[in-house]
């Protein structure tokens, strides 16, 4: 199960050693890193990002699940640093990308205080007693959460309300005296505007979405050819579920478009 795990510490030093460690469990096969980045927490509650863009298959923290994290838990000069990153305006955007709910980030930020560490990576696992046992003799907190798939519903939403208002205005259009169609067919291509705007947000972050993926598989296929046994079928079912998702969010896709 692909998922959203942040280990906070005290100092940096733990959380370098943590980081290791992750990298560890994640070449024995225990769970996989899609994209990692250690982040320290400063005393104006921004976030700095000490190290990532490692040699994971998410090579960037840009326009990224993590990336989106990354900003969320900065407060608002976080989500700065996201909008600069490439990913949607927005605190709501944010955590659909990032694929969390707000009590988790409320969790995380209740313990990430200013001085502290954190590592913050996606992965997938399929027990959390490996990434517990290293982190807890760390004396590292674990938040872990299930990657949730709302972006899309949400955009699909936001598209189906915009083009109601649309057909809305339209039928209005018809029936108005003459002197009104012009403010009314202005209304309407204001929305036009709007509505193709949030269509090419949603091509965009198809095709992010799609290039993510296939870096996954492509790197969990690797592995599983030099992996054996437990490990080798563990991959695999990795990759299968990383499909799986990914064939969802397709179709789920193609509904807001059609």
């Amino acid at each position: 199960m692909e998922k959203m795990l942040v280990v906070v510490f005290d100092n940096e030093t733990k959380t370098y050693e943590g980081s290791r460690a992750l990298y560890q469990l994640d070449s024995e096969g225990s769970i996989t890193i899609h994209a990692e980045a250690v982040i320290s927490k400063n005393n104006d509650g921004t976030i700095t990002v000490k190290q990532g863009e490692g040699d994971f298959p998410v090579r960037t923290v840009s326009g990224t699940a993590i990336g989106s994290l990354i900003g969320l838990l900065g407060g608002p000069a976080g989500l700065a640093f996201c909008a600069l990153a490439g990913t949607m305006a927005g605190s709501f955007a944010d955590l659909f990308v990032a694929g969390v709910d707000s009590d988790f980030l409320a969790e995380v930020s209740n313990v990430l205080t200013p001085g502290k560490y954190a590592i913050v990576a996606d992965i997938s696992e399929e027990w959390v007693t490996p990434v517990d046992t290293k982190m807890e003799a760390l004396n590292g907190f674990v938040f872990r959460t299930a990657r949730k798939s709302v972006e899309e519903a949400q955009r699909a939403r936001e598209v189906a309300e915009l083009r109601a208002e649309i057909e809305q205005l339209k039928a209005e259009h018809a029936r108005a005296k003459a002197e009104h169609k012009a403010k009314l067919q202005a209304k309407i291509d204001q929305l036009n505007s709007r509505l193709q705007t949030k269509l090419q947000q949603a091509r965009q972050r198809s095709e992010q979405i799609k290039n993510e993926t296939d870096a996954k598989v492509q790197a969990l296929q690797k592995k599983a050819a030099k992996a054996q046994g437990d490990a080798k079928a563990a991959i695999e079912a990795r990759v299968t579920e990383i499909k799986k998702q990914y064939e969802q969010w397709v179709e789920r896709a193609r509904s807001m478009a059609a």
